[in-house]
């Protein structure tokens, strides 16, 4: 009997508050099945629609080992592509593919990469305060738990201010002045490397939030502080000016947490514009093409530094660190997953271990990962629908972000 797809569910959940989706990939033989993460928190039922309508009936029947045409396949046969519904749709296939791969080959997901290049993956997480001195406080209590690497922000990205041009706004949003957000992150890090020195690689996530010529001045007063990377300095539509950035700033850039297509991230990383690839893997399409991505990266000495926030599964939280592992340009990797981490209350940790057995954990900085067959954890469908996503529009404050005057700008 030849192994086929038998069935193709997504399962909704939010135990954190946030919504997230797994594809589960069932085969005719008892027991295999292979999980991918799809989430797109903030679109998730397009998600699902994309996978239970229009992909799942073209995937019965196949042979999941066939992932690299299968991928190609249903890439094209949407005709318009390269968007976040389809790219986190077969991106969630896309892993359960991999996943049966593994358990197939009875070998862990990075040796199927080539095997690996490191014992651990050192890792960040992110510092956020009220004020410069709550942030110090969360960098600390960060440097206590083992990590050497940290993301610091003060009062959200770009800074939030409470009575925009004086006057109650008629706008909704998450308000912010450009000049007093630059000032206040100069002085943030003025006062981290006071406290700090030298031991800790520090970074921060400009999220965009700025013009370009503002940018690269800020980069400028930025480049003093020795950072590990400047993130997002600018928004993809803007990614003609990154050859102005790089011509005046000796600053590690990363760039591409939103990028969707490849022509986003093809002549940045040709043209040695960025140090860093930033891609949410999930929302390229899945394994399949951030291995290409990897390599890519490889021959024009981008280091990689995939997108790891809280809106993402454990699933690809692992996978991240199975690619992580395995290959010889990893640069460093953004860390949340809920477990071990100062910002996750205790019963948020115990439920998602729970609900995502065999989940990576962190250890002194570092995502250690198990020898289990393929991605390497398994799901509890049924504690998982427990907790149903919600069914509102799901959009936070600071993913609206607004000029003192109110004028709307992207996240």
């Amino acid at each position: 009997m030849s192994l086929e797809i038998r069935d193709v569910k997504t399962i909704c959940t939010a135990p954190e508050g946030i919504n997230l989706v797994v594809v589960k990939v069932l085969t005719n033989e008892p027991g295999l099945y292979g999980l991918g993460c799809a989430t797109f928190a903030h679109r998730h039922l397009p998600v699902v629609s994309a996978v239970e309508d229009y992909l799942k009936p073209y995937l019965i029947g196949r042979n999941p080992q066939d992932i690299e045409d299968i991928w190609q396949s249903c890439m094209g046969m949407s005709y318009w592509r390269n968007g976040p519904v389809l790219n986190n749709a077969l991106s969630g296939v896309d892993m359960a593919l991999w996943d049966i791969k593994g358990k197939l080959a009875e070998m862990p997901l990075y040796q199927l990469f080539g095997g690996k290049c490191r014992d651990a993956v050192p890792c960040y997480a992110h510092a956020e305060g009220r004020d410069i001195q709550e942030t110090i406080e969360q960098v600390g209590m960060l440097k206590e738990q083992g990590y050497r690497n940290v993301r610091a922000q003060v009062a959200g990205y770009g800074g939030n201010m409470s009575e925009p041009m004086g006057i109650k706004s008629s706008f909704s949003g998450s308000f912010y002045e450009p000049k007093q957000y630059m000032r206040s992150v100069v002085k943030l890090f003025e006062e981290l490397r006071s406290t700090y020195g030298e031991e800790l690689q520090i970074c921060h996530d400009v999220h965009e939030r700025l013009t370009p010529i503002d940018a690269i001045n800020f980069a400028k007063e930025m480049q003093k502080f020795n950072l590990l990377f400047l993130e997002d300095p600018l928004s993809p539509e803007q990614s003609g000016w990154f050859s102005h950035l790089r011509n005046h700033v000796t600053v590690p850039i990363a760039m591409g947490e939103l990028f969707n297509n490849p022509a986003e991230w093809t002549e940045l990383i040709v043209n040695r514009m960025i140090d860093y690839i930033r891609i949410h893997i999930s929302q390229i399409g899945g394994i399949t093409p951030a291995l290409k991505v990897a390599r890519l990266c490889e021959s024009f000495g981008v280091r990689t530094a995939w997108h790891g926030p809280p809106d993402m599964t454990p699933i690809g939280h692992a996978v991240n660190a199975h690619i992580d592992i395995s290959i010889p340009n990893f640069g460093i990797q953004e860390w949340h997953a809920g477990n071990n981490n100062v910002f996750s209350s205790e019963k948020e940790t115990n439920l998602l271990q729970e609900m995502f057995p065999g989940m990576p954990v962190v250890k002194d900085g570092n995502i250690c990962l198990t020898e289990s067959p393929g991605i390497g954890l398994d799901f509890d469908e049924e504690l998982a629908r427990k907790y149903p996503c919600s069914k509102e529009i799901v959009t936070w404050d600071w993913m609206l972000p607004r000029l003192p005057d109110g004028t709307a700008v992207r996240p």
